[in-house]
């Protein structure tokens, strides 16, 4: 993941919090063929250490075949000791410097920021690789006890080259808006892996989406 590119906006791909790791990893490769996806965040919940890394172990081979990197949620431990790429923490997580020194300096790490500037501010000047914004609308995979603003988005990508990333109940019909305001990066869950036609199908429209951007 990088500073604005063409298209300006990008898919951030979630896992949803349980998997069955076989057939999970047959979804994820037909999503990830079917057009350009940023990331994988492996994000599993209520699950053993044991299951994470038997899914990271499985998922790896997927995303780097295709040049994806694959982010572990809230263990750089686990991410450390499965070969992931990097992490993403939560300000309620392991502190950003903690997971930096767990990694090092190569690994990707983004930081969640609620609806706060100055949470990303401080992220981005200690050296995350991004920062996320959220939710900015209702979801069913996380309880929300932060919601975001797009004048949140818009000033962010009015003053930092560092990307930012939109999370929380986006879907292909609320999606636009936060594209217009400035968001690097959607990050998606149920909107993919639950859509009618299948992961492939939502991951092509999303892209269809982000080129016919303004």
């Amino acid at each position: 993941m990088s500073a604005k590119s063409e298209p300006s906006c990008e898919l951030y791909l979630i896992t949803p919090p349980k998997i069955e790791i076989r057939a999970f990893a047959e979804d994820l490769a037909a999503a990830l063929d079917a057009g350009p996806v940023a990331c994988l965040q492996l994000r599993l919940k209520d699950v053993s250490d044991d299951e994470i890394k038997r899914a990271a172990e499985a998922l790896l081979p997927v995303c780097h075949e295709r040049g994806v990197p694959l982010l572990m949620n809230d263990r750089p431990d686990l991410a450390l000791l499965t070969g992931c790429d990097g992490a993403h923490v939560g300000q309620q997580d392991t502190p950003y410097a903690e997971a930096r020194r767990i990694l090092g300096d190569e690994a990707m790490i983004g930081v969640t920021c609620h609806n706060s500037a100055h949470l990303a501010m401080e992220a981005a000047e200690a050296g995350a690789d991004y920062v996320a914004f959220g939710a900015f609308y209702p979801t069913n995979t996380k309880e929300i006890t932060h919601y975001a603003e797009l004048e949140t988005l818009q000033s962010w990508s009015a003053i930092s080259t560092i990307p930012c990333v939109a999370i929380g109940g986006i879907n292909l019909d609320n999606a636009q808006p936060l594209i217009d305001a400035g968001a690097d990066f959607l990050c998606v869950i149920t909107a993919v892996w639950k859509h009618p036609e299948g992961p492939a199908a939502a991951v092509k429209a999303f892209n269809e989406l982000f080129e016919n951007a303004p």
